[in-house]
């Protein structure tokens, strides 16, 4: 619970600082910033021998890619048609699109799952993340029409897809196998891991809650107060649903099952929020809404989840 005090108090003091206009303009840094504080401490246990693991489980990783970028999406634009907001249904699309998170590899440990394949899934899924973005695009394209919007893609969400594989992936992956062999400085950050991951979320949503295009969420509160509910009540209904689904899909007496379902009922929301703030241009600010509560809702569903996991178990 102490991350999702973090959470509250970084959203609320960036909404604070940038209210009277002064926010912050939007630098790709905190990409890189992101990927080099919060991805790349996980990839050192990223080995390359555990490349047998994906043909030794292939099937487990080929359902696993399924679940995530075929029934999940498919569940969000099921949801997200519903809301009658193009862009409260665009980021519950893009939460749905990007798999695992932060504290996935900490659930995994919790429930005995197999952390190997858990990082293995965990490198797979950010190699996907230009994907992701991808099939955003195709999102906004296909579903204009619905909502009676322009899809007008000022910022080329296909070129972000690029800059994130870079930004995101291989940066990130060639600096944790140049600090794999600095043991010292290896050996600090894992140590200080949970302090650094803590403190670099606080600082990265200070910062996206303190932009200046952050700050028009006050004028959907305005004059559309009901997006707060319909986007909650969506979050919500995709979590419950992706929970459900994975519950019945994954074996969860195989340990490498288990690694595959946190992969599954997490999100990487704070990879979210960073990539749905390049696109509120093109999506409108509400598109910010369901990843900000996504925040209030995954920690409480991921704490339930590892208590009925154990109790499926015992």
């Amino acid at each position: 619970m102490v991350q999702l005090a973090i959470i509250i108090l970084g959203a609320i003091l960036g909404l604070w600082y940038g209210f009277d206009g002064n926010g912050f303009v939007f630098s790709s840094n905190v990409c890189l910033f992101a990927g080099l504080t919060l991805i790349m401490p996980t990839l050192f246990n990223v080995k390359l021998s555990d490349v047998k693991l994906v043909f030794e489980y292939k099937t487990l990783i080929i359902k696993g890619l399924v679940i995530n970028y075929f029934i999940l999406p498919a569940i969000a634009v099921g949801i997200g048609l519903t809301t009658g907001d193009y862009g409260v249904a665009a980021g519950l699309f893009l939460l749905s699109v990007l798999s695992g998170g932060g504290m996935v590899m900490f659930w995994i440990k919790k429930s005995k799952a197999d952390t190997s394949m858990g990082f293995i899934l965990l490198f797979i899924n950010l190699m996907f993340v230009s994907l992701s973005l991808l099939m955003l695009h195709a999102f906004g394209m296909l579903t204009a029409d619905f909502f009676g919007e322009p899809y007008v893609d000022n910022v080329n969400v296909q070129s972000i897809a690029y800059a994130a594989m870079i930004l995101l992936i291989v940066i990130p992956f060639v600096t944790s196998r140049i600090i794999i062999f600095i043991k010292p400085l290896r050996k600090f950050i894992e140590e200080k891991r949970s302090y650094i991951s803590q403190i670099s979320l606080f600082l990265i949503l200070f910062y996206l809650f303190g932009l200046q295009r952050s700050q028009y969420i006050f004028e959907i509160y305005d004059f559309e107060p009901e997006l707060f509910y319909i986007s909650l009540a969506a979050v919500l209904a995709f979590y419950t649903t992706s929970f459900f689904v994975s519950k019945w899909i994954y074996n969860l007496d195989s340990p490498q099952e288990r690694a595959a379902f946190w992969h599954t009922v997490t999100r990487y929301i704070t990879l979210a929020l960073v990539l749905s703030t390049l696109t509120t241009n093109t999506f409108g600010v509400s598109i910010i809404l369901p990843i900000m509560f996504a925040y209030v809702v995954q920690i409480p569903f991921a704490i339930y989840s590892d208590k009925k996991m154990s109790e499926w178990l015992s």
